[in-house]
């Protein structure tokens, strides 16, 4: 029994929005009631086969060392401190796009944590810089994150809808990114006694990431595979077809990919699935969260706030049950992956690769790293959140 709850405890620390998704699911189908079938019809099965699609596609691309090398091509041209910043955080910006916030993350922040313990220079204010970008950049695509991928299916947008709502979040951010970037490195520039940039980086410093592509057949096939994953998304290949063509590819190619998958993202969409269609069965709840989203304004704020508490993905999940306003909450969800750290759970993976890193000891302290962060995201909420809604 003991180690029973040992399990358990150890589960809930490792996958608290996958146990608190499942949990909220059970209750409602013990409460509610809803049967069997309308649980299944709950499940956006379109939504999950795509998921599972890209993110296998894209360990895929990890496996073969691609956006390190792309990485490492590009840190050859930074000569300078400022150079160096706008290339990493754009990278993961543009980057985070394509393969989401989450993988944008995982292989950048250890390259830059490398790079910056090489130059001897404290890596908190760019991984913060960057964790913004990720979460910034994966709202301008469907495909950038799992929100987007889900309310994309579930509203029916089109591209150019979708496309024309996510630039209200993108062109401020690209600003607002560059001004803060010139900020730190003219706040350095008076530090280091005026000289003309604010940090002169050694020529063999950033020369010698040297990292090897593994390109062979392989990647011909993930390429073509990520290419039908984009077309399902955009409704020009059915979602199943796209399904057999994956799961084919990666079982030829390389199998042990089907580990690697998230599959508890996975199953905390299918959780909130059924825990949001047997809640809208309630007239009571239903009239409840329905006064919350009777407005744009109001759909706004209280996406944003649900973010907040729950992370965005959630948020997204079980706020679509009961608005129609899908371009409000589509903003609302992206925009509250600002703010506090659970806001968006990829600042949370940020968050454990700087803390587990050796870089400036007296610098990874939680406390000044939540400071940093909190600061940084609470600002631009408040500005970025405040522009986006009057666009």
């Amino acid at each position: 029994m003991k180690k029973l709850f040992e399990g358990m405890k150890n589960f809930i620390k490792r996958e608290p929005v996958l146990f608190a998704a499942l949990l909220l699911a059970v209750l409602a189908v013990c409460l509610i009631r809803p049967g069997v079938e309308l649980c299944l019809q709950a499940i956006d099965f379109r939504t999950l086969a795509i998921l599972f699609s890209l993110m296998i596609v894209i360990k895929a691309f990890q496996s073969q060392n691609f956006l390190d090398f792309i990485a490492a091509r590009l840190l050859r041209l930074c000569k300078t401190r400022r150079a160096l910043y706008f290339l990493l955080t754009y990278l993961v910006f543009f980057s985070s796009m394509f393969v989401t916030n989450d993988v944008a993350l995982l292989t950048f922040v250890p390259i830059t944590l490398l790079i910056f313990r090489r130059i001897e220079l404290p890596a908190l204010h760019i991984v913060v810089l960057e964790t913004l970008a990720a979460n910034l950049g994966s709202c301008i695509t469907p495909m950038g994150n799992p929100q987007n991928l889900y309310l994309f299916s579930y509203y029916g947008f089109s591209a150019l809808e979708f496309f024309a709502l996510t630039a209200k979040i993108a062109l401020p951010s690209l600003f607002i990114l560059a001004v803060i970037i010139i900020f730190l490195t003219r706040r350095k520039l008076a530090e280091h006694g005026g000289m003309k940039e604010p940090h002169e980086l050694s020529g063999n410093v950033l020369q010698t990431q040297v990292v090897r592509l593994k390109a062979d057949f392989r990647t011909a096939l993930y390429f073509a595979d990520f290419v039908i994953c984009l077309l399902t998304v955009f409704h020009v290949v059915n979602y199943l077809i796209m399904l057999a063509v994956t799961v084919v590819i990666m079982a030829i190619c390389n199998w042990r990919l089907f580990k690697k998958v998230d599959y508890s993202l996975l199953l905390t969409f299918v959780g909130f699935f059924i825990f949001t269609k047997s809640l809208s069965k309630v007239p009571a709840f239903t009239d409840f969260v329905n006064s919350l989203l009777s407005s744009s304004l109001k759909t706004y704020l209280t996406g944003i706030a649900a973010s907040q508490i729950i992370s965005n993905v959630p948020a997204a999940l079980l706020l679509s049950g009961f608005t129609e306003n899908g371009a409000m909450l589509l903003l609302a969800v992206n925009v509250g992956g600002l703010g506090t750290l659970i806001a968006s759970m990829a600042s949370v993976i940020s968050f454990k690769l700087y803390k587990s890193s050796l870089v400036e000891p007296v610098e990874t302290s939680h406390d000044n790293y939540f400071a940093v962060f909190t600061a940084y995201n609470v600002v631009l909420l408040l500005i970025l959140g405040f522009v986006v809604y009057l666009i």
